[in-house]
């Protein structure tokens, strides 16, 4: 994020003045834009890449022209985000095994916000991974950060009109697929205490116990690490791969409980070494779904906390 720099007189005063007001408001909203690229990529090396595009654009964009700041700045990230989401469409098609969103370590305050808690969820980027493009830039927009329909039209160069019609349709479509009741952080924990505790134990009945009969294992390897290639359906065959997989394990294995996108998850550290993400979809009380990434290239952001805000 350079600054352009003048040579003399009151132009200098002038033009240095402008750049600097657009890096201050550009950071001032940073966290925000970098959460609307996440939501709508469920990458956030590419949520990254998107927000420095949208920094270019910004540092060249006469200030004095805009009405509202924060709501221009969204709408250069939405139009950078579609763009590289149609990208990311064909990096997936390509991709060995199962696909699962970046995982980040979020900080305490993200949990605090349950609306944003639960839209940066494991379970519902993946029920956001559903959806076409535009639908999920208007469903993100509307239901997440709350904009209207005129601001969201500029962002995805459709009609308020049309732009109502894709949210309706949009809502329907996530809310038949989302979790079927919100989960408090503490259900969770506990959950996850006693999921953890069985794994180290080797209690595949203690498994069983949490495990819903349809659950269903995705592990992201990204074919740099090993992971079941195809997602794996139902309490005895995940109870026995979870208690087998790690009875065979040679090193020391660690179990760690973390805020991952705002929920209980745990990090798992071969002999000291993050190894991998686990994080979990609860529905009536037993576990759903569990989100395994171990691809390197997505643990990135495990290393420090992430702030994210609406």
């Amino acid at each position: 994020m350079s600054k352009p720099h003048t040579t003399s007189g009151e132009g200098r005063v002038e033009e240095d003045r402008r750049p600097d007001l657009a890096t201050e408001t550009f950071l001032t909203h940073r966290n925000l834009l970098f959460t609307v690229a996440y939501e709508m990529l469920g990458s956030a090396a590419d949520a990254e890449d998107v927000l420095q595009e949208t920094w270019l654009r910004w540092a060249g964009v006469d200030l004095g022209a805009v009405r509202d700041q924060r709501a221009y700045l969204v709408r250069i990230t939405t139009r950078q985000a579609l763009t590289r989401l149609r990208t990311l469409a064909r990096r997936k098609e390509s991709y060995v095994g199962s696909w699962l969103p970046e995982p980040l370590l979020t900080s305490p305050d993200v949990a605090e916000d349950v609306e944003l808690a639960d839209s940066v969820s494991m379970a519902m980027l993946l029920v956001l991974e559903t959806l076409k493009p535009t639908e999920r830039a208007v469903f993100v927009l509307r239901e997440v950060f709350d904009f209207d329909y005129d601001e969201i039209a500029g962002a995805v160069d459709k009609s308020p009109a049309a732009v109502r019609q894709i949210a309706h349709r949009a809502r329907e479509h996530v809310a038949a697929r989302r979790p079927r009741g919100v989960v408090s952080a503490d259900e969770t924990r506990a959950v996850l205490d006693a999921f953890r505790l069985a794994i180290q134990t080797g209690d595949v009945q203690g498994l069983l116990d949490l495990l819903a009969p349809d659950v269903v294992l995705v592990g992201d390897g990204g074919g740099v690490k090993q992971a079941a290639p195809r997602p794996i359906v139902g309490s005895g065959k995940v109870a026995r791969l979870l208690v087998g997989g790690f009875g065979k394990v040679a090193v020391p294995v660690a179990l760690e409980p973390v805020q991952v996108n705002g929920h209980p998850a745990l990090v798992i550290r071969l002999d000291g070494e993050l190894d991998s993400v686990v994080a979990v979809r609860i529905d009536d009380g037993r576990v759903t779904g569990l989100y395994a990434v171990r691809n390197p290239e997505k643990l990135a952001h495990m290393e420090h906390q992430t702030s994210l805000r609406r």
